[in-house]
């Protein structure tokens, strides 16, 4: 069995949630509070590639300040906005739950019982 990871904020139902589901069906994930330990620019890249999304699909655009600290720039290099992600983890979406080398945004928190599920079937 892969070992699972999930990017948590303890604050978001969503998270609370998903976090929950995993405990329910067994599951001690590995929990990282991401606006504690904020994850690298290489810790981002790599979530990305096992997300298999476009950067600025992982950032939430609802928050105040995704306007005021310029996420919404097209002409913002890749580089530029995942240093501003790092510095303001906030703004990722949330949960992201990893198994090996694939990620899931738990939203709905529901999404991470099919991870359980192709997990069984492997």
């Amino acid at each position: 069995m892969n070992k699972i990871t999930i990017y948590h904020n303890p604050d978001c139902s969503k998270s609370r949630a998903a976090l929950a589901l995993l405990e329910e069906n067994d599951v001690s994930p590995e929990i990282i509070y991401y606006l504690e330990t904020p994850p690298s620019i290489e810790d981002l890249k790599s979530l990305l590639g096992k997300l298999g999304l476009q950067l600025h699909d992982i950032i939430r655009r609802s928050e105040d300040d995704y306007d005021e600290l310029g996420f919404d720039d097209d002409t913002l290099s890749e580089e530029i906005v995942l240093d501003l992600l790092q510095k303001h983890p906030h703004l990722l979406q949330r949960p992201i739950v990893i198994k090996g080398d694939k990620a899931i945004i738990a939203r709905p928190p529901e999404a991470v019982l099919s991870m359980l599920e192709k997990e069984k079937g492997e």
